[in-house]
């Protein structure tokens, strides 16, 4: 798995506004908690975090300026839900060796059988127990050829040595759905009406 240095000073101003200001100069405010010891504060570079972030569960070296380096990997991820910029980040304590439980993204690869049917993701992301600097980035599991209702549970992704199932066996992760019967164009019916009305009228005139 990727491991990202990445420099960091404690802060003491806590609040919006100072979040705000912390932002402004492109840095984003965070915590760091675990193994018992009382949360550290901190403000982290925003541009080098936000790169590390895209390796899912990525394990960041943290140098904190006058209490030495740390392990952490991050636990929640708050960004600005119009803009996408990073709000609040908070960051789990690891130690090397140490056994943490994490959700890893399930891809699937290959085609389905023919047939217009469609693959739905009941679950993103698989749980699992791995070594804290040994995370994998994602599992992929083939696709290929499956037919509708056939469905991938837990138990049949395969996990690397030293990773175990941390969710029910049974658990769906992927299933193929049959696609849906196209419904009558709406200009069909339109063209439907004013027959049916005619004939109605039909029928009142003999009458």
């Amino acid at each position: 798995m990727s491991e990202v240095k990445i420099s960091a000073q404690v802060r003491s101003e806590f609040g919006k506004g100072a979040a705000r200001r912390i932002r402004r100069a492109d840095q984003v405010p965070g915590v760091l908690y675990g193994h018992g010891s009382d949360p550290v504060h901190l403000t982290l570079p925003g541009h080098e975090l936000l790169l590390a972030l895209r390796t899912p569960n990525v394990l960041i070296a943290l140098d904190i300026d006058g209490k030495g380096n740390e392990l952490a990997i991050p636990k929640s991820v708050q960004r600005d839900p119009l803009k996408g910029f990073l709000e609040h980040v908070d960051l789990l304590l690891v130690k090397r060796g140490e056994k943490v439980t994490v959700e890893v993204p399930v891809v699937a690869e290959g085609d389905l059988a023919p047939g217009g049917n469609l693959l739905e993701h009941v679950l993103n992301a698989l749980p699992v127990e791995a070594e804290a600097t040994h995370i994998p980035e994602s599992f992929t599991v083939s696709v290929e050829g499956l037919e509708a209702g056939a469905s991938i549970v837990a138990k049949d992704v395969e996990l690397p040595k030293g990773v175990t199932l941390a969710a029910e066996e049974d658990a769906v992760v992927l299933q193929v759905v049959a696609a849906q019967a196209e419904e009558p164009a709406a200009d069909e019916e339109a063209e439907e009406a004013p027959e049916a009305a005619a004939a109605e009228g039909d029928e009142s005139s003999e009458g």
